[in-house]
């Protein structure tokens, strides 16, 4: 049996989309990624959010361009997918972030919740990865190696009573497709897997101290090492796959 050097986790000569990447946890992906040495292109709804977050990574002696675009609407992410390829290469790391809806919402038990409001939580939390998968996965099987990496939510495995029903079924659709995916893929070289958040702090002055094991809330970098893993050349041997990242709050 041969072992997993450091080096399965250099990402150099790889091209990595990362969406929802212009704060919070996709920004943290993003500058892990790189790290790495991968190509980032950086994708979000707001121009200068990516901007800022491209041009942070290049500062920082990274690869990255800011990648505009609605992930919501199919015909936009193909656009988008066509200039990462002309300007870095073909994607080979695929990283779902975006999500939740982007201007947050609301807790609202369903019987609550308007029938309007449900596309929401649809359009972005599962179609948003659909959209970007279908625009990436044929070019990754067709080289014959890629990542698909989907930012799913412990809300997504599990019931809670806080109003997030909506929420937690578009997560959950995302995982079930992961899931469907990554055997579909199977001896193609492309991996699909999800990471599974826990409660996240709100920023750096949030500093709840809740009742799980590791009495914290997790923050950006938690999230990126684990992506990072998924994303690696040493992570062959994982796929449909839920990591759950939430400081122990749930053993699954």
């Amino acid at each position: 049996m041969t072992s997993v050097a450091p080096s399965d986790s250099d990402l150099a000569g790889r091209v990595a989309l990362v969406t929802g990447a212009g704060q919070g946890v996709g920004a943290g992906v993003a500058a892990e990624l790189a790290s790495a040495g991968a190509a980032v292109a950086v994708n979000d709804l707001q121009a200068e959010r990516a901007e800022r977050v491209a041009a942070d990574l290049r500062a920082a002696g990274g690869q990255a361009l800011a990648a505009v675009a609605d992930v919501t609407d199919f015909d936009a992410v193909g656009r988008m997918v066509h200039e990462i390829v002309d300007r870095l290469g073909p994607v080979d790391v695929l990283v779902n972030n975006a999500g939740i809806p982007a201007d947050g919402f609301a807790l609202r038990p369903f019987r609550d919740m308007p029938v309007e409001d449900w596309d929401q939580f649809v359009r972005l939390n599962l179609y948003g990865v659909l959209h970007c998968t279908k625009a990436t996965v044929d070019g990754m099987c067709e080289r014959g190696w890629g990542r698909v990496v989907t930012v799913s939510s412990e809300a997504g495995r599990m019931g809670l009573p806080s109003g997030v029903s909506l929420y937690g079924a578009g997560k959950a659709a995302a995982i079930g497709f992961s899931r469907h995916l990554a055997l579909e893929l199977v001896g193609t070289g492309v991996t699909v897997n999800c990471v599974a958040l826990g409660l996240m702090a709100a920023g750096p002055d949030d500093h709840r101290r809740p009742p799980w094991p590791t009495a914290r809330l997790g923050e950006p970098a938690d999230v990126a090492v684990a992506v990072r893993y998924l994303a690696s050349a040493g992570s062959a041997w994982v796929t449909g796959q839920v990591l759950g990242v939430n400081g122990g709050a749930v053993t699954l």
